[in-house]
């Protein structure tokens, strides 16, 4: 009677092993002097250094890449979504005014190809590169039976800090303070059930198809832009202590993550004066979607907003680092998001 082995159950060590070192250089690039460990110990250790700060905190998200590694299978090309992943960890504790120190990833699939998990991870390296954070560790796992052969599922820890005295929680948001909005590059990570329902299912494109509202970009190509990092553009706006609320732009939209860091008795009116990218208004025509829905599904457009008491300074300090800030809104009296005027 033969026996069976560890690989004729479905999981490859030895591919494992493969994409450990495949990417063994990428992960060390983004090592710094507070990391005292080596790629494959069982726990990754740090030495944080809070000699600038009175009273460091911790701050910590999680997040996942969600549907959108379907689009990545359909490209076949994983390159992004490592990217997608940190940066938008990253801007989850911006928020509160953190710096990232490291971060932990997780991966798992059905059947591992050390070339995809190297792909990924790389992506994972770039933007923690990026974001001046180490790629301190994370977990390959192979799971046969449980996720099909060429699925993947990508998510992550990253770990910040920020002084005390420094922490941002909207606590300090007032009706008056305007609301200025940094662009998004298209979806991010958010939506993509409903983008891939319209698109795929219901209107029958594909991603390699053209639309004439997508210029030269394929429907793949669209969907699959990075997920931007807004961290080294507010660096000098916390440095200055210019801002009093920030809210990324995820699942929600406006309305459901700008509530979020609103005190009791504030409320945002919105001016969607912002330039819409040419995917939502596909995915809003071919799927006939309310402008409530979109809004509530998808950022518009509108990644990230900043709620400030000087808005003049920071539009100039953010034109100084290369953005097109615009009027989001101003924050009102009440306990709702409101929107008035033309476009999103």
């Amino acid at each position: 009677m033969t026996g069976i082995d560890y690989r004729n159950s479905g999981v490859n060590i030895d591919e494992g092993l493969r994409a450990v070192d495949l990417m063994k250089r990428e992960v060390k690039k983004t090592f710094n002097e507070s990391v005292l460990s080596e790629l494959g110990h069982f726990g990754g250790l740090f030495r944080a250094d809070f000699s600038g700060m009175a009273e460091p905190v911790l701050v910590a998200s999680m997040d996942g890449v969600g549907t959108k590694l379907k689009v990545a299978s359909l490209m076949e090309d994983y390159s992004t979504v490592g990217r997608d992943l940190v940066n938008h960890c990253v801007n989850d504790i911006l928020v509160q005014g953190a710096h990232p120190l490291f971060f932990l990833d997780y991966i798992a699939c059905g059947k591992l190809d050390a070339v995809v998990a190297a792909e990924i991870v790389t992506g994972l390296a770039k933007a923690c590169s990026d974001n001046g954070c180490a790629l301190l560790g994370g977990e390959t796992a192979e799971m046969p039976g449980f996720y099909n052969t060429g699925d993947y599922d990508v998510a992550g820890t990253i770990v910040g800090s920020v002084d005390k005295n420094r922490i941002i929680d909207g606590s300090a948001v007032v009706p008056g303070h305007s609301i200025i909005g940094l662009a998004s590059s298209g979806l991010h990570t958010n939506g993509f059930s409903l983008a891939r329902a319209v698109l795929f299912e219901k209107a029958g494109l594909t991603v390699s198809d053209h639309h004439s509202l997508l210029g030269e970009d394929t429907v793949g190509e669209a969907l699959l832009k990075v997920h931007r990092s807004y961290l080294n553009q507010m660096k000098l706006l916390l440095d200055q202590e210019l801002v009093t609320g920030m809210a990324h732009i995820t699942g929600g939209g406006v309305p459901g993550n700008l509530i979020r860091i609103l005190p009791e008795g504030c409320g945002a009116m919105i001016t969607p004066c912002w330039d819409v990218p040419p995917i939502f208004k596909l995915i809003k025509e071919l799927g006939s979607i309310p402008e409530r829905e979109m809004r509530r599904a998808f950022n518009l457009g509108a990644g990230f907003l900043i709620v400030t008491s000087q808005p003049e300074k920071v539009t100039d300090l953010l034109r100084q680092a290369g953005e097109e800030p615009f009027e989001a809104g101003e924050i009102i009296s009440g306990n709702s998001i409101e929107y008035h005027g033309e476009g999103a």
